[in-house]
């Protein structure tokens, strides 16, 4: 039988496909989102009763049988008993890394709440460790002069199953829009966190947040909704730089709750590669951490959060207050700007590795020099090579006509064998921008069905001042991945050359009738490549929920 195509082209503010229906009328201050921004830097906290399994944060629970699920909700709160829990030592490392925010999941899709409730008994004062650990957790932090931040799901999996209803997400059915007896346990609980808990800086509403964020501008009108209110991409940075306040989350490896087998992290340059990419396009970045079922974090991430703030000790000055560059990135150079200042942070990748006590020499295509500029290495004072008394390491530019020639020697001591692996940044005060970075965009697609072949189309706007630019377009498929996932890879698809402005269209053939496909267009410079926005494209039946 051949299936009936059906082919949805929905536009996406760039690069945040997962975002497409924010609803309307925010009541995050201009001010307020701003300062948000300033901060760049916070740390997500996934820890509920099912860590003791180390499962998979709630979503085992659906699709489950009877047996499990009983199990799940009667006896896991029996053993819950976190002996180790000593939340100023998260926050303490916390504030070593350079994060200025903490956003602690105080209820996930479970249901389970860890925090002092009169709303259920399904909870973490219901456990043989009956003590208020959002109470403790926020605190903690806000000693270390860190902002109080709190993930909420109106999603509750605990009381679905007390009424007999499927678990699951994202459909009419289970949305407490749709269930008065949900949607009134979501406003008391939301109204527990927002009037008992001190300032509440930020509220992540991991699901819909009809009402809920509403009610906590109501109680709290300073506070910033981020997920609900602005663009949240999860597990990706956009391709391109977005409009505004944004923020991305990640996880140190591949899960967001503790996992003790099947895990495979992230090494810490690649963490500082992440807060790195994410400033440079405008966002905040979100690095999440799971602590054990008894309290204490995971020895790898503790670790990474070590490398990280050896890094932000240095470095910090590149990533809060700053705001994109005429361009993110040329090629292994990404870079960021001071707010209210024309100061430019050059953020070198060790690519080839950067030897201590060398000199390496860099023409910035992007940036020009004014007669007041200066230039210098983040962490070092530009005199002093140790015993080496008789280097002049002072670091020297030149403007020329083919950009602006920096030449630096890297000489700060970091490490005992002195091979410190990650970024070297470069700051450059009162300069001027050099370069037009070309645009494209992604404009829609047409699908075949006897061929299962789409056209992709897309326009390139801006050549850049290049005589020749290479555009093509990538895509991916999105089936069973969360509103806001989108942790697999990008696929190559077809590209061509173009020595002019104007429209272009490419076929991807061979396409799974049964997919979701996201697709972008992208236009390659020999300084950089730059994404259009994302759009998606539905083939096949599929019911949309």
């Amino acid at each position: 039988m051949i299936p009936k195509i059906l082919l949805t082209i929905l536009l996406l503010t760039a690069g945040a496909a997962a975002q497409q229906n924010l609803p309307p009328g925010s009541r995050n201050k201009p001010e307020r989102l701003e300062w948000f921004r300033d901060l760049g830097f916070g740390l997500f906290i996934h820890w509920s009763v099912d860590s003791q399994t180390g499962v998979v944060i709630s979503h085992s629970l659906a699709g489950a049988d009877e047996a499990y699920t009983s199990r799940f909700f009667h006896d896991l709160p029996k053993t819950f008993h976190p002996r180790k829990f000593y939340p100023q030592d998260w926050a303490s490392l916390a504030r070593l890394a350079g994060i200025r925010y903490v956003v602690f999941t105080t209820k996930h899709h479970s249901g389970f709440t860890m925090w002092d409730t009169r709303t259920n008994d399904f909870g973490i004062m219901h456990t043989p460790f009956p003590r208020d650990l959002t109470r403790e957790i926020l605190e903690a932090f806000r000693a270390q002069g860190i902002h109080a931040g709190i993930y909420f799901s109106p999603d509750d999996f605990w009381w679905l199953w007390k009424n007999r209803i499927d678990v699951q997400r994202n459909i009419p059915a289970v949305q407490p829009r749709n269930n008065p007896g949900l949607m009134k346990l979501d406003l008391d609980q939301m109204r527990e966190l927002m009037t008992g808990y001190g300032r509440i800086d930020f509220v992540f509403l991991d699901g819909d947040p009809y009402q809920l964020r509403d009610l906590a501008w109501e109680l709290q009108p300073d506070t910033v909704v981020t997920r609900g209110a602005i663009q949240t991409p999860e597990l990706y940075v956009p391709g391109v730089p977005l409009e505004g306040a944004w923020e991305t989350c990640f996880t140190m490896g591949t899960a967001w709750q503790y996992q003790p087998q099947n895990e495979n992290y992230k090494s810490g340059g690649q963490v500082i590669d992440l807060l790195v990419e994410t400033r440079a396009k405008g966002g905040n970045l979100l690095l999440n951490i799971g602590p054990k079922p008894d309290g204490e974090l995971p020895i790898e991430q503790e670790e990474r959060l070590r490398e990280v703030a050896l890094w932000m000790q240095v470095n910090q000055e590149c990533i809060y207050g700053v705001r994109p560059w005429a361009i993110t990135n040329e090629q292994n150079i990404w870079f960021t700007r001071a707010k209210n200042e024309n100061t430019v942070y050059a953020i070198v990748k060790q690519q080839p590795r950067w030897v201590r006590g060398q000199w390496r020499d860099f023409v910035l295509k992007s940036v020009r020099a004014t007669e007041k500029t200066r230039l210098s290495v983040l962490g070092q004072n530009g005199r002093v090579l140790e015993y080496r008394p008789e280097v002049d390491p002072r670091p020297t530019f030149r403007q020329e006509a083919d950009g602006l020639h920096l030449r630096a020697m890297f000489t700060h001591r970091l490490q005992d064998n002195s091979r410190w692996p990650n970024p070297i940044v470069l700051k450059i005060t009162n300069v001027e921008a050099a370069f037009t970075p070309p645009k494209v965009e992604t404009t829609g697609a047409r699908y075949d069905a006897a061929t299962r072949t789409a056209e992709l189309r897309g326009t390139l706007l801006d050549m850049g001042k290049t005589d020749s630019l290479e555009v093509g377009f990538e895509y991916r498929n999105i089936v069973g991945l969360d509103a806001s996932d989108r942790s697999i890879p990008w696929q190559m698809g077809p590209s061509t050359t173009r020595s002019a402005p104007g429209p272009f269209a490419l076929s991807l053939p061979n396409l799974n009738p049964e997919a979701i496909y996201e697709y972008r267009a992208w236009v390659k410079h020999p300084l950089l490549t730059i994404a259009g926005a994302e759009k998606r494209m539905e083939s096949g039946v599929r019911p949309r929920p």
